[in-house]
């Protein structure tokens, strides 16, 4: 009873503060319109906000595409749609400058997540779980570009509180350089490696609270090097190269590889902003040498405070190997999707062991919204409500069902077999609060025993 008051309390607080705050944030930018140097140089009006990236990207750091455009081709250091380099001199935001040589904006961002589960008895003697609440990513992200340089340079940096382990860390950190002559960008620095859309996707802009297992299990969150994105728009045909290296990231937790080299390759044989429709088709490889020559796949049970349902524990191998598909159909506000791969390890001692997993998707914007797709990214944005809430809207709401599956068990390895399947609401307010109520049930084979166990969740998201 005590978790739940709490968690009401909490709810109660922000719906009391963010209206006056969103208010005075309007007044704010009224007063700015309504300067002289702001009446003299026309402004590109825009519904474009900075939103978090996710528990693994950067808040802040993107500018999603206004409700009635559904493609964007345009990326920075900071994975932002974002136009600011054209934008004249002023301080219209206490969280943004803007000048000739050097623009500069600050976001921030934090969800806060609850989580109860139902267990039978065999899931019990498996994995016995406590409801719990906490604050699960809370993060800080400065980012911008120099606009009076030649070509489009952008820059990034994000820091974020770690709750469990009580200490500050850097996550999406670095430049990236705008190369027409290989038809798309270069980025340098710590970044998402590039395999799967889901992974690539900020996490704040997902359309379910966690990310699958076998995603969790197998792709690091983070990586060190450079990545080339590029992009022809005459044939459909985008890629994301990366290749990193773990000299700068000794100590993280997500540093599990010496190095790794990854590619994607995306074709769009139909993207139309006219009638809402995007096609994607992808091809996701990988391969990576894990340092010190071992390896664990792990992964939650698509909740964060829950503990690892399946473990293979650390096994000696030498190399991986991943090779994976990724389709996805977007008809106006009906998204569906797909996404599996394998991963193969070069491990004698388990008998070379090829594990897989992957998800299904359908998601429906039952208000009329639709994700604009990004077409340098190959990913897709953050639902934005054609009406806020807070201006007499109903916001957004979307509907979403998903299945995701995992098998650890290859070889001598015996991480076990999970799935889950899971229907959720997402009630986007406003652009920069969301509120998400989560059911799931899934079934643990592992331990010699076959236990069920259903999840009730929740996550209050605040971004700018």
């Amino acid at each position: 009873m005590r978790f739940i008051l709490r968690s009401h309390f909490l709810l109660l607080t922000v719906f009391a503060v963010l209206p006056a705050w969103n208010s005075c944030r309007g007044q704010d930018s009224a007063i700015a319109q309504a300067t002289p140097e702001s009446s003299q140089q026309p402004q590109q009006v825009s519904s474009q906000k900075s939103v978090a990236t996710s528990p693994d990207a950067n808040p802040g750091s993107q500018q999603n595409t206004p409700p009635s455009s559904t493609l964007d081709d345009t990326v920075d250091a900071g994975e932002m749609d974002d136009d600011i380099d054209h934008a004249p001199r002023r301080m219209s935001r206490w969280n943004e400058y803007t000048g000739p040589h050097f623009i500069a904006k600050l976001g921030m961002g934090f969800l806060i997540d609850t989580a109860a589960y139902a267990q039978n008895i065999e899931s019990k003697e498996q994995i016995n779980m406590l409801p719990a609440q906490r604050l699960r990513d809370f993060r800080f992200v400065l980012g911008g570009s120099f606009p009076s340089l030649s070509r489009k340079v952008t820059w990034n940096v994000g820091i974020m509180y770690d709750a469990p382990t009580h200490s500050w860390v850097i996550r999406q950190t670095g430049i990236m350089v705008a190369v027409p002559q290989l038809w798309g960008n270069v980025f340098i620095g710590r970044s998402k490696e590039g395999f799967s859309l889901n992974k690539v996707m900020v996490g704040y802009d997902g359309w379910t609270m966690e990310r699958s297992t076998m995603s969790d299990a197998t792709i690091p969150i983070l990586a060190d090097g450079f990545k080339w994105l590029g992009y022809t728009p005459k044939h459909g045909f985008l890629w994301n190269f990366g290749y990193y290296n773990d000299w700068l990231s000794q100590g993280q937790s997500f540093s599990t590889y010496h190095n790794q080299t990854v590619l994607r390759a995306v074709w769009l044989p139909i993207h139309s902003d006219e009638t809402r429709t995007a096609f994607h088709v992808g091809l996701n490889l990988r391969n990576g040498s894990p340092k010190q020559g071992q390896l664990q796949f792990r992964a939650r049970p698509e909740v964060s405070q829950a503990p690892y349902f399946v473990d293979t524990g650390k096994f000696a191998t030498t190399n991986t190997k991943m090779a994976g598909y990724e389709t996805y159909y977007r008809k106006g506000s009906l998204l569906l999707g797909s996404e599996y791969w394998w991963v193969h390890a070069n491990s004698s001692s388990t008998h070379n062991p090829t594990i897989h997993g992957g998800d299904f998707v359908a998601t429906w914007c039952i208000t009329g919204e639709a994700r604009a797709y990004n077409t340098i990214q190959g990913a897709f944005r953050e639902v934005i409500p054609k009406r806020s809430v807070f201006s007499g809207g109903l916001g957004a709401v979307e509907l979403i069902a998903r299945f995701s599956d995992i098998d650890l068990d290859s070889g001598t390895l015996k991480g076990g077999k999970f799935w889950r399947f899971t229907p959720m609401v997402n009630w986007y307010l406003t652009d920069y609060l969301r509120l998400v109520g989560t059911y799931g049930i899934g079934r643990l084979d592992r331990f010699n025993l076959k236990g069920n166990t259903q999840f009730f969740q929740t996550r209050l998201q605040f971004e700018f």
